[in-house]
């Protein structure tokens, strides 16, 4: 596999620092990994760069995770990429929306590097695929 292109959307730079440590410990080596400290700016981002992969938080103040992920998909940006969620929402009303809004997955804090492996690769390797 080239060189994968991630997205992370979160308003905390450790959380996005975080989520960039689990997915080099998950065996993503060969990243190129743009950050975004909310939803508003994720999708300038996209308008500018092509990714394989977007995580985003649900709790983000202004635009929040799902907003971001209807944006997403209501302004056509990344066509089929995956998106996972990342979430501390013990409540799974958030998740269902997610799913619902498009979200291929999510993954819930605190998480581990196996559970970042478990939830992004089969995702990567069905991008790869096509």
């Amino acid at each position: 596999m080239s060189e994968i292109r991630i997205l992370i959307v979160d308003d905390s730079s450790v959380m996005r620092k975080i989520v960039e440590r689990s997915l080099r410990q998950a065996g993503l080596e060969l990243m190129v990994v743009h950050e975004a400290g909310s939803g508003t700016d994720g999708l300038d981002l996209l308008r500018a760069k092509q990714v394989d992969l977007i995580l985003s938080d649900i709790n983000m103040p202004s635009m929040d995770g799902l907003e971001f992920l209807r944006q997403l998909r209501a302004q056509n940006l990344a066509p089929g990429v995956p998106v996972v969620m990342i979430t501390t929402e013990s409540s799974e009303e958030h998740v269902k929306q997610a799913i619902l809004a498009g979200a291929q997955g999510y993954i819930r804090k605190p998480f581990t590097a196996d559970q970042v492996k478990e939830r992004v690769l089969p995702l990567l390797q069905a991008v790869a695929g096509r």
